[in-house]
């Protein structure tokens, strides 16, 4: 008992010091991008500034608004910078309790992910918020002019790039369900309509009142559960053909087989 309360208490060390070199290296890197705060905000609002009229501004309804919300900004890309080494203090922590062959997947399903969420956060910025803007700015009555407030704002781009980061996670997620043996690959090519119908849903209730932006998250989710389909075709086949064992729990490899009925 004894022992097993010394290994508790050395996990929960090893996890506080994993977790406290997160957040050193996520303030360093604040730190450093702090004096840029304005030029990184200004760079985020770039694809609404461009298709607001000429001479209009964002505007600022809080006193310290102004101040908050370029560092809210700046603390949210210091975190991206700084995830491959947070990913890593994460996977050194838990990659000692797998197995071997767990190993081998965890680590590309862990960068994968990664790459995947950026993925989705670039298409994001680079696609899904000009066209928005453009098709908002197109719609609105011309007696009015825009003046968008820079919180609101912020909070919009979060949530569109929460949505579209997590919806590239597509493909890791089917792999996972393969790879667990909660669903088989017939099975997700049988709900396939199923999915299409709650891609639409999902894109409806997170993006907004429009039908572009609808169908700018809707059909990346579409495609890349199609991706993730081959993809978990494709690992069920190298393990197949590498004879990769099922893990089993401790002491279950070690039940004999019942003797046959000798009558």
């Amino acid at each position: 008992m004894s022992e097993l309360q010394e290994t508790f208490i050395s996990h929960l060390v090893e996890l506080r010091d994993r977790l406290l070199r997160a957040m050193v290296a996520v303030i360093v890197v604040f730190v450093c991008l702090m004096p840029w705060a304005g030029e990184i905000y200004d760079l985020l609002a770039r694809p609404m500034m461009n298709t607001l009229p000429e001479g209009t501004h964002m505007i600022a309804t809080g006193v310290v608004t102004p101040f908050f919300v370029p560092v809210k900004v700046t603390m949210m890309v210091s975190f991206v910078l700084a995830l491959p080494f947070v990913l890593y203090q994460a996977w050194a922590f838990i990659a000692p309790g797998l197995y071997a062959h767990e190993r081998r997947l965890g680590l590309p399903l862990v960068l994968g992910s990664t790459l995947l969420f950026l993925l989705g956060m670039a298409f994001c910025y680079f696609f899904v918020f000009g066209t928005v803007f453009k098709f908002i700015a197109e719609f609105a009555p011309k007696s009015i002019v825009p003046a968008p407030d820079i919180e609101q704002y912020l909070s919009f781009v979060m949530t569109l790039f929460i949505a579209f980061g997590l919806t590239f996670e597509v493909p890791v997620a089917v792999i996972l369900l393969v790879k667990a043996g909660v669903v088989s690959i017939a099975k997700l090519r049988e709900v396939r309509p199923y999915v299409i119908v709650g891609a639409f849903v999902i894109a409806a209730i997170i993006t907004p009142p429009d039908v572009v932006s609808q169908f700018m998250l809707a059909v990346p989710m579409c495609l890349l559960y199609e991706v993730g389909i081959l993809l978990a075709k494709f690992v069920a086949k190298r393990d197949a053909g590498t004879g990769e064992p099922a893990r089993v729990e401790p002491g279950l490899d070690r039940i004999e087989a019942p003797e046959p009925d000798r009558k």
